[in-house]
C-alpha cells in the first residue's frame, strides 16, 4: 500500500459539478486534486473541430444516438405509459450532460430554493444560492443584481433572428401571458428569449468553462477512462476509491476527502456498490454494510415532456437544414467561423406559465424550436413543422433506483414511475391544451400549417391523455437521488454540508443532493451546487444576497 498514491481530494466524475470542483479546490496550490471520469476527453487532440460532434451545438443530437460519449441508461417499463421502456442519455465525458445537452441555461424560480431550505437544506435558500449562480456565469449581455458578468461559465442569446420565435413570444402575449427580458432574473414567468452555455459559437460546457483552464496547474491531475468500482473505507470513513483503467484494478488514497460527483444515477450507484444504502437491497447483493441509509436511490424526481408539433406553410423552419447538400455548408461556415446554423441550439426562445389559479409560481416550462424533433432527434425531419416541447415542472410521481447486481459494470434498475399520480395527468392534458391555445393565436397566422402532433383527431380528454401516454418522454432531469436534509429525515444521505450521513470524509456534490426538482432545467443549478459546495469544503463563508426581488403575480385567482 506504500506505493499507492495520495491526494488531497478524490472527484469522482468530470461533468458538470465535477469540473467545477476540480477547478475551485485545486485554487490553493497547498491542495492536491485527483479527477476520475469513466469516459474519454471531449476533445481529440486538442481540437474543437476535430471533436465537432461535441463542440457544435447544432449537432447535439449526435451524441445521443450512440453510447461512445453517453451512458445510454433505460428505465424499467412504465406502468401508465403503455409500459415504455424510456431512453436516458446521461453524460460519460469530460464536462457528463454539458457535453450532451441542449446548452439551455435555466436556474428555476427562487421559490424552489426556499423550498429546499424547508425541506432541510439549511442555508440553500435563493439568498444564499443566487450569489453562486452570479459567481459562475459571464452574461453576454452584462452583470446586474440577478447575472454574473465575470464568471468562467459564458452564457448567451440566441443569434438566428428567426420570426418563428418571433411569432412565438408575441402569441403568448396574444394569449395573455406576459413577455419576461430575463427568464433566470427578476422574472421566471411569461414568454422570453433563452439563454444558453453557448460562447463565440461553441458548446460551452464545465469541461471548457471549468476543467481546461485549470489543467495547467500541477497539483490537479484528471484521469480518463476510470470507472470507480468502490468507496474505499476504514471503519466508517473514507479513505480512497478503487477504480479500473484500461483493465487494469487501482487504488488511490484521499487524505482529506472523498467527493462523488457522478451524477444522479452514478453518484447513488456507487454508494450502493460501497455498502452505504438500504441495508436489505445490499445484503441481497452480498454487499457489505458500511452504512444504512435507506434514502440512497430513493426519491428520484425527473421532467417528462411532449412535443406539440404544427406543419409551418412557410420555409423557414430548419427542415431543408437537415439535408445532406445544407448540412455540409452548415458545418462549413462552423468549421471555418464557428457561425451560422452550426452555433446554435436553436432553442433560442420559451417561458414559464402557471397551469392553474392559486398556483404561486410557474409550473409549466416551454421551450420552442423551429424544427420538428422525432425520436430523440434520432430520425430526421419529415416535413416543414415547429414545435414546443411542453412539460409539467414540479411533478408528483416519485420514483427509485436500485442495483441490478454487485457488478459496477451493470446498469442499476431505473423505476422513475412517471404519470403514477392523478395530477401529473392533469397538468400534462393542461399543458397540451395550454400549447395549442398559444399556437392558435394570431401571431402565428401567416405560418400555421395542419397540426402534426397531437393532430386533430386528438381532442376529447381521454385522447390527450392516450397521446401523453404514448409520446411524453424524459427531458433529461433525473435527480434527487441522494437527498440533502437533516439527519431525523429517513430519506435524507447528505446534510446541508453535503456531507454523506453516518460516515466521515466522504461527500456528494452534483444534482443528486437536491432535495426536490426545481422548476426548469438542471445544469445551471448543478453547477451552482457546486460553486456552492466548494466554497462550504473550503470552509469559507457562505456568500449571502438578501431579500433580493422576486416577481409576484398580480393575482392568484386567475391562471394568467
Amino acid at each position: 500500500m506504500q506505493d499507492t498514491p495520495s491526494y488531497s481530494y478524490v472527484i469522482v466524475g468530470a461533468g458538470s459539478a465535477g469540473c467545477v470542483l476540480a477547478n475551485r479546490l485545486s485554487e490553493d496550490s497547498h491542495e492536491s486534486v485527483l479527477l476520475l471520469e469513466a469516459g474519454p476527453k471531449d476533445m481529440w487532440f486538442n481540437s474543437v473541430r476535430l471533436s465537432w460532434k461535441i463542440h457544435m451545438p447544432a449537432a447535439l443530437t449526435y451524441n445521443l444516438c450512440d453510447n461512445k460519449y453517453n451512458w445510454y441508461y433505460h428505465t424499467l417499463a412504465q406502468e401508465h405509459m403503455n409500459n415504455r421502456v424510456m431512453y436516458w442519455p446521461r453524460g460519460r465525458v469530460w464536462g457528463g450532460s454539458s457535453a450532451l445537452n441542449a446548452m439551455v441555461y435555466i436556474r428555476g424560480h427562487a421559490e424552489d430554493y426556499n423550498r429546499w431550505q424547508r425541506e432541510g437544506a439549511e442555508g440553500w435558500d435563493y439568498d444564499h444560492c443566487l450569489p453562486y449562480f452570479r459567481k459562475a456565469q459571464c452574461h453576454e449581455l452584462g452583470a446586474n443584481r440577478y447575472r454574473g458578468g465575470s464568471g468562467p461559465l459564458h452564457v448567451s442569446r440566441g443569434k438566428t433572428n428567426n420570426a418563428l420565435h418571433h411569432a412565438f413570444i408575441e402569441a403568448g402575449q396574444q394569449a395573455g401571458y406576459p413577455f419576461t427580458d430575463d427568464m433566470n432574473g427578476y422574472q421566471q414567468e411569461g414568454l422570453g428569449w433563452m439563454d444558453m452555455t453557448i460562447h463565440k459559437g461553441k458548446r460551452w460546457s464545465t469541461a471548457s468553462a471549468y476543467l481546461r483552464p485549470a489543467l495547467k496547474r500541477p497539483n490537479l491531475r484528471a484521469e480518463v477512462r476510470c470507472l470507480t468500482t468502490r468507496i474505499l473505507f476504514d471503519g466508517n470513513r473514507a479513505v480512497g476509491v478503487e477504480y479500473t483503467q484500461n483493465g487494469e484494478k487501482k487504488k488511490v488514497f484521499a487524505d482529506k476527502e472523498v467527493i462523488l460527483s457522478g451524477g444522479a444515477i452514478n453518484s447513488p450507484q456507487l454508494l450502493m456498490l460501497s455498502g452505504v444504502g438500504n441495508a436489505d437491497d445490499l445484503k441481497h447483493h452480498s454487499i457489505p454494510v458500511i452504512q444504512h441509509l435507506p434514502g440512497v436511490g430513493s426519491n428520484l424526481q425527473d421532467h417528462l415532456e411532449l412535443y406539440v408539433q404544427q406543419q409551418c406553410t412557410q420555409p423557414i423552419t430548419l427542415y431543408k437544414a437537415q439535408k445532406p447538400v445544407h448540412m455540409v455548408k452548415i458545418g462549413l461556415e462552423w468549421l471555418t467561423m464557428f457561425t451560422g446554423y452550426g452555433a446554435t441550439a436553436h432553442l433560442e426562445s420559451g417561458g414559464f406559465i402557471r397551469s392553474r389559479p392559486n398556483v404561486t409560481h410557474p409550473d409549466i416550462q416551454f421551450h420552442f424550436l423551429p424544427s420538428q424533433v422525432i425520436d430523440h432527434g434520432r430520425v430526421a425531419s419529415k416535413i416543414e413543422a415547429y414545435q414546443v416541447h411542453v412539460g409539467p415542472m414540479r411533478s408528483t410521481s416519485i420514483g427509485w433506483m436500485k442495483l441490478r447486481s454487485a457488478d459496477p459494470l451493470d446498469h442499476p434498475i431505473l423505476q422513475p414511475n412517471y404519470l403514477s399520480t392523478d395530477v401529473d395527468v392533469w397538468e400534462f392534458r393542461e399543458s397540451v391544451k395550454l400549447s395549442r391555445e398559444i399556437f392558435a393565436q394570431k401571431a402565428f397566422d401567416p405560418f400555421r400549417g395542419p397540426e402534426v402532433q397531437p393532430g386533430p383527431q386528438v381532442q376529447s380528454d381521454a385522447d390527450i391523455d392516450a397521446f401523453v401516454r404514448q409520446k411524453a418522454d424524459s427531458a433529461y432531469h433525473p435527480s434527487c437521488t441522494c437527498k440533502m436534509g437533516v439527519a431525523s429525515d429517513p430519506m435524507a444521505v447528505v446534510d446541508s454540508n453535503t456531507r454523506v450521513l453516518g460516515v466521515e470524509k466522504l461527500r456528494v456534490v452534483d444534482a443528486s443532493i437536491m432535495p426536490s426538482v426545481v422548476s426548469g432545467n438542471l445544469n445551471a443549478p448543478t453547477i451552482m451546487i457546486a460553486e456552492k459546495a466548494a466554497d462550504i469544503i473550503k470552509g469559507l463563508p457562505a456568500l449571502v444576497d438578501l431579500k433580493v426581488p422576486v416577481y409576484q403575480p398580480p393575482t392568484l385567482e386567475t391562471q394568467r
